[in-house]
């Protein structure tokens, strides 16, 4: 296995990324590298990893979903019982990264949690398919079950619960919003010589852009 991870070699040649390069506003410059991924056919540009921190300070880390970006908050949703939601309750502060393989780029971002508000939740959650309205009633996520079909009878459940009828958000699942105040966009280049811009939110507001080493 050893010999196997070694032989991995591969050379950032794509792109090249300094001050001249990025927007003074760091959500502004987000958004113009999210433009580029999506138009760029990759699988899933909205995929991140989202990193929590739970009891003894253990991070944890998963694979979620950005569902939208406005005034500098990242959001997305989960279950408010599930691992995550309880870290987030006992320490609200995160992390998200994005890799972009196929543009030889990744940014992290990290800030603080809020729970988004009621109304914002139960609209998104009424545009989801049903499939997965009936899923976050189901599944007591995160949590322990004997077997799937312990799952799947509670799907038959609440499928039958509400036949005919708009399937309510329920009250343990919603939206939660990163607010960034620091965000670091990442440029392969060759040699593992790469660029690495970061912007910091300093305590009157004001964001600040520095160039790290790689």
């Amino acid at each position: 296995m050893k010999e196997k991870i070694e032989s991995i070699r591969k050379e950032y040649i794509r792109a090249v990324l300094d001050e001249a390069h990025t927007s003074a506003d760091p959500i502004r410059q987000f958004e113009i590298w999210f433009d580029e991924a999506m138009h760029s056919d990759l699988p899933e540009p909205h995929a991140m990893t989202l990193a929590t921190v739970g009891e003894q300070g253990r991070p944890s880390a998963r694979v979620v979903l950005l569902r939208n970006v406005q005034g500098g908050v990242f959001s997305f949703y989960s279950n408010y019982l599930s691992r995550k939601g309880k870290q987030l309750d006992l320490n609200p502060f995160a992390s998200l990264s994005f890799f972009w393989p196929e543009l030889e780029r990744q940014i992290r971002i990290e800030g603080k949690i809020v729970k988004l508000d009621a109304h914002t939740s139960s609209a998104y959650f009424a545009s989801r398919p049903r499939g997965s309205q009936i899923g976050a009633w189901a599944s007591p996520q995160s949590e322990v079950i004997p077997n799937r079909e312990f799952l799947e009878e509670h799907v038959a459940q609440f499928t039958a619960q509400f036949e005919g009828k708009a399937v309510d958000r329920p009250e343990h699942w919603g939206g939660f919003g990163l607010q960034a105040d620091y965000l670091e966009f990442w440029q392969g280049r060759e040699s593992r010589l790469h660029d690495r811009i970061v912007y910091q939110l300093s305590n009157d507001g004001i964001w600040t852009r520095s160039r790290l080493a790689p």
